[in-house]
């Protein structure tokens, strides 16, 4: 596999700033779904709501998850994109 550190160091960036627009557009949206209204006072509308909420709740712990991984990934492009090191002279025989 060959790597080009430029290419890489590039690709970290540019996931970087997808990773910032996504989480603005989570910022965005939280206020909306924090807490989900039922639009009726029957049964089924406040069955519904919960369902909503509910999805809202599964969406905000997928998102977390998305985006803990999502910054170890631009880490490690970043890492890639730096300066090699020389490899290590094998360990002497004994």
């Amino acid at each position: 596999m060959i790597a080009v550190p430029e290419l890489m160091a590039a690709a970290a960036t540019d996931l970087a700033g997808i990773g910032s627009t996504i989480g603005a557009a989570n910022a965005a949206a939280a206020g909306n779904v924090e807490s989900v209204l039922a639009a009726g006072a029957d049964e089924v509308s406040a069955a519904v709501a919960a369902v909503f909420g509910a999805h809202a709740q599964s969406y905000r712990a997928v998102s977390a998850r998305a985006a803990a991984f999502h910054d170890q990934l631009v880490q490690a492009l970043a890492a890639g994109g730096g300066p090699m090191r020389p490899p290590r002279p094998p360990a002497p025989r004994r």
